[in-house]
């Protein structure tokens, strides 16, 4: 395949099951949620989550501070809802954000894997047509027409 028509992510796409499992690593160091952000974002080259981390800390309440500007900003793509349901029974109710941010996480992989086996399976029945035109002349040719052949000469001949 050229290079040319190979699709690129580039620094530009970020895994959403990454980017939960940055942020649960860097709370595990025991940095606060709005570190967290801020650091995660910096990493990621997502500004949006680098301000939300600030507004935290800053003293905004949640929604202000998730929702402080409704466009995405030019950086990569952050899975922002995600996210923020995982981390939002941490800041105001006081949970283990960590174990939330798992769940969230094995709930995003369960997702694709289901996804994934659902195209696998789209995929196979698609073939199936296709595979079976080009299969069975062949087997006609090289299976079921030297047996008939043989027998028909055999019977001729006998």
């Amino acid at each position: 395949m050229p290079l040319g028509r190979v699709r690129r992510t580039g620094p530009s796409a970020v895994d959403d099951v990454l980017l939960l499992d940055l942020v649960a690593a860097a709370l595990r160091t025991g940095v606060s949620i709005p570190r967290a952000l801020t650091a995660v974002g910096a990493v990621c080259g997502s500004a949006r989550l680098e301000r939300t981390g600030r507004l935290l800390l800053l003293g905004a309440d949640w929604e202000e501070a998730w929702g402080a500007d409704r466009e995405w900003d030019a950086g990569p793509v952050v899975p922002r809802a995600a996210l923020a349901r995982a981390l939002q029974p941490a800041w105001c109710d006081g949970a283990d954000p960590v174990p939330l941010l798992g769940r969230a996480a094995a709930g995003l992989q369960a997702r694709r894997d289901r996804a994934a086996r659902e195209a696998a399976g789209r995929l196979g029945v698609r073939l199936v047509l296709p595979l079976g035109l080009c299969h069975l002349p062949a087997f006609i040719l090289i299976g079921v027409v030297p047996v008939l052949l043989s027998t028909g000469v055999a019977l001729l001949g006998g």
